[in-house]
């Protein structure tokens, strides 16, 4: 069916759509004006910046903006501005009211004022801390840190990473962790160790890495790997000593130990040598030379004083000294947690004074781990 057409051609506009019927009874009236000539047969009223339409049959003209009467102002407020005006200035006008919970006023300046050239503050070189709190400080040279650490030294060349404690040091306490359930059972646990300087400051933790099998079955002549742990929990230094064995009746599988720092880079062994009477050791640096050389007594029974190792030169000068020290009598008896003293030059070289602390080690897994609480003690090397 086509659509009438009007006169002098085209087609007549469409009359507008009768009332909807619902189920009430009513009728939806329509949402636009008729469709018509002016408005091209659309019904929209018009858009911004457009002249407005004609008017439809039976409609009032369209008011414009400048024509609307203002919203009436609030009680001490100015009259608002025709809505002509709002077109620059809706938007942006500063309102008088207070901001709404959880809004933020907006700032007129969102800029840091501006800096003359070479004038900005230094730059903050470390971390800062939580927000009000000032920024974290390094303690001064010598000062302990927090927990009783030491502070390491800066600025050393050629030095392994961590062991520039050892380079403000010639002497070292080493004291073995009571461990309970060893002590009460006989059951072997894995060691652990504090090394201290002689102001009581912590210098390393080391802990013994090896299973329980290897514990219980070999005792003290078990293999082990002792890892060397800083203040800041890296590992500066690892021990390594294989299943050998220590007696003088097997003189070509006697005792080595091998240090690494850091770990995989080998910087000195200690090798057992020969000897009937009394416990011999060689210092040996990275290429193998013999650096230095330790002499035990013949008795290693620890009764109610020290037990001293002497650390001599090639030439048969003592410089230093690894000693057990006596720790008490209910510690000696009923535990093998033993306190330990090494001395040696301040100028020796740190990877020479690491090797002669790993010799401290193996020493007393030779001479002062007990088996089951048993002593294990004996003269000379059989």
């Amino acid at each position: 069916m086509s659509a009438p057409s009007a006169p002098g051609g085209g087609y007549a506009p469409y009359a507008p759509y009768p009332p909807m019927e619902d189920k009430s009874g009513g009728g939806y009236p329509p949402s636009y004006p008729p469709a018509g000539p002016h408005d091209g047969g659309m019904g929209y009223p018009p858009g911004p910046g457009q002249a407005p339409y004609p008017p439809g049959p039976g409609q009032a003209p369209y008011p414009s903006g400048a024509e609307q009467a203002p919203y009436p102002p609030g009680a001490g407020q100015a009259a608002y501005p025709p809505m002509g005006a709002y077109q620059a200035y809706y938007f942006f006008q500063p309102t008088p009211y207070p901001p709404a919970p959880g809004m933020m006023m907006t700032q007129q300046q969102q800029y840091a004022p501006a800096h003359q050239y070479g004038a900005y503050p230094a730059p903050i070189m470390v971390q800062p801390g939580a927000p009000g709190q000032p920024p974290p400080q390094l303690a001064p040279a010598g000062a302990p840190q927090e927990g009783g650490w030491m502070t390491i030294p800066q600025g050393i060349p050629n030095c392994p990473p961590g062991l520039e404690y050892l380079t403000s040091i010639d002497q070292l306490l080493v004291h073995q962790k009571v461990e309970l359930l060893e002590a009460f059972t006989g059951f072997e646990t894995a060691n652990k160790y504090t090394v201290k300087n002689t102001m009581g400051q912590k210098v390393y933790w080391a802990v013994e890495d090896t299973d329980c099998c290897t514990r219980n079955c070999c005792g003290p002549a078990r293999p082990f790997d002792m890892k060397v742990l800083d203040y800041y929990q890296n590992e500066v230094l690892h021990f390594n000593r294989p299943l050998r064995c220590s007696s003088c009746c097997f003189p070509c599988c006697l005792q080595t130990l091998e240090v690494s720092a850091p770990p995989g880079n080998v910087i000195g062994t200690v090798e057992q040598n020969w000897s009937i009477f009394t416990p011999q050791f060689s210092i040996k640096d990275q290429s193998g030379s013999t650096v230095l050389r330790i002499e035990g007594p013949f008795c290693t029974f620890s009764i109610c004083g020290d037990v001293e190792f002497k650390v001599v030169a090639n030439d048969g000068t003592q410089v230093g000294k690894i000693s057990k020290q006596w720790s008490g009598f209910a510690r000696e008896v009923f535990t093998d947690s033993d306190h330990f003293g090494i001395n040696f030059p301040m100028d020796l070289d740190v990877r020479v004074k690491a090797t002669l602390l790993g010799c401290l080690f193996l020493i007393d897994y030779m001479f002062f781990e007990k088996s089951g609480n048993k002593e294990g003690d004996r003269p000379g090397m059989f």
